[in-house]
């Protein structure tokens, strides 16, 4: 079990840091046909060096290391309790190393275990079959994109699609609104898997179970097949592209399963993923408990780069503006959407509990001018006592929107990082205080990291190591101005012409 236990940490670490050939593939394919230049191609350049600093450091892809899924195939006679306390060993182990954020938090206390263990995490499914090997494979899908996954229940009425019947027409209508749903939130260009039947439970389950298949596989089912092809390619159509930028790039892959269902009940569920597609497999000989082979890496390299003229030039009408923290107004309202900023000097971290806390209470430092950053990073502490950040992008800023416009108005705050943009509320406040919105690019959690040059404190450690507010300074640490100070919203003109091209697929195809 010992070697059992080594082998599941070592697929964590892979996981976390490595992504799987066929995904590389699939994002070096959607840097090659996107058009040079754009805020999308700068963002998947952006995304391409990440993936290269994960990989040689060792350290998380994304700073959110999602739920640990772990799919597992096992001999018959095999000791499963044995093996899940071996995992459940792995996991504290990787949350000490800094490989997984400790993410699990008790739903009614709120508290955070710290370890990435607690009721029904990690989890862990079995199952048994024939051969005399062990099967294991691991997801790490984190809360941007699985907050993103939705159920439709057949018949229903689908903004831009009308009625979506239950037939294979009406499937079509339900995936293609689940992409125009996600919009930047699941950090695109993503992935999706999709469960046709089943009941809540099981099809969102088959749905996950999706995102498992290699993304070269062929469907077995013809008409399935078929779905998925046509799924790739309209969706594409949409003009959502990376991070909600606008592009020719919204999904990178699709796979769709189906089972079957009772007649009162039909369930289209969709599990969304986002770029960052951290799973690996391998299989494990269970009498040594060492890896023999890895399921989804290739001995092809995937060279992540492309010809110098797709990322040639600048973002489209954009200039780029160098700020040091704190900020005036007069700075912030000379911002215009789609400007690229450049932050240096102290920052602070605030996500959901911050904010809650803050709507009550006063800050423990000062926030006039200041700059929050919608995140929740990996940090390990040295035997010094000193923190040191492992990993920090941006986490999804639309949970923020019952409190962003109240906290930037009564602390005087003149900018927030995150991800997917905010709503009506939050832009208002932008316009009437003086502020905008910095979208930096989620995921890259490596690039941010690499701009923080000391970690100057904490506050609300209480909270968990994700919602603690940390003090940060940083230096050059870019992001695009989507939301500005003159009530213009990159993320409304977007959803607004996507919606208009996902209207345009209304009419039947199957």
């Amino acid at each position: 079990m010992q070697a059992f236990k080594e082998s599941i940490l070592q697929l964590i670490t892979e996981t976390s840091t490595n992504l799987p050939a066929d995904v590389r593939k699939a994002i070096k394919k959607s840097r090659e046909l996107e058009n040079a230049g754009t805020r999308s191609a700068l963002a998947l350049s952006t995304i391409c060096d990440n993936i290269q600093m994960a990989e040689e450091n060792v350290s998380p892809i994304c700073q959110d290391t999602g739920m640990p899924t772990f799919k597992i195939k096992v001999p018959v006679g095999a000791n499963q309790i044995e093996m899940s306390k071996a995992i459940r060993e792995a996991i504290v182990e990787a949350t000490q190393k800094g490989i997984l954020r400790p993410n699990s938090v008790d739903s009614l206390t709120g508290e955070n275990s710290g370890n990435n263990l607690g009721e029904g995490v990690p989890v862990i499914h079995y199952e048994q079959w024939e051969k005399d090997e062990v099967e294991v494979r691991l997801i790490l899908k984190g809360g941007g994109c699985e907050n993103k996954n939705i159920q439709y229940s057949l018949p229903c009425e689908l903004e831009g699609l009308g009625r979506a019947g239950r037939d294979l027409d009406g499937i079509r209508k339900c995936i293609l609104h689940s992409v125009y749903q996600a919009q930047g939130q699941g950090c695109s260009a993503g992935f999706i898997g999709v469960g046709i039947g089943g009941d809540r439970t099981t099809g969102y389950e088959l749905a996950k179970k999706q995102l498992f298949r290699h993304l070269d596989d062929t469907n077995p089912n013809p008409k399935l097949a078929e779905l998925e092809e046509y799924i790739l390619e309209k969706a594409n159509t949409l003009s959502i592209g990376t991070m909600g930028f606008g592009g020719e790039v919204t999904l990178l892959g699709c796979k769709i399963g189906a089972m079957h269902r009772i007649p009162a009940s039909f369930y289209v569920s969709v599990a969304y993923n986002c770029w960052a597609f951290r799973r690996q497999g391998v299989t494990i000989d269970p009498k040594t408990g060492k890896i023999t082979r890895w399921l989804y890496q290739s001995d092809e390299k995937v060279d992540l780069q492309v010809k110098e003229e797709n990322d040639a030039g600048s973002a489209e009408n954009t200039r780029t503006v160098e700020l040091h923290t704190p900020i005036t107004e007069e700075q912030v309202r000379q911002l215009k959407v789609g400007d690229i900023v450049i932050i240096n000097g102290p920052i602070y971290t605030g996500r959901d509990a911050i904010h809650k806390h803050l709507m009550d209470h006063d800050a423990p430092v000062d926030l006039n001018g200041g700059v929050i950053y919608h995140c929740g990073p990996v940090m390990l502490k040295d035997q010094d006592g000193n923190w040191h950040v492992k990993a920090a992008g941006p986490t999804t800023s639309i949970r923020e929107e019952p409190y962003q416009g109240d906290i930037i108005k009564k602390f005087g705050i003149r900018a927030i990082i995150g991800k997917g943009g905010m709503g009506k509320k939050t832009l208002q406040a932008l316009k009437e205080h003086g502020a905008v919105y910095l979208n930096a690019i989620g995921g890259a959690a490596q690039y941010y990291a690499d701009c923080i040059t000391s970690v100057d404190g904490v506050d609300f450690m209480e909270f968990g190591v994700p919602e603690a507010m940390w003090h940060l300074q940083v230096k050059g640490f870019a992001a695009i101005v989507t939301m500005d100070a003159h009530g213009n919203s990159l993320h409304e003109d977007v959803d607004k012409t996507s919606l208009e091209k996902l209207a345009e697929l209304k009419d039947p195809v199957f």
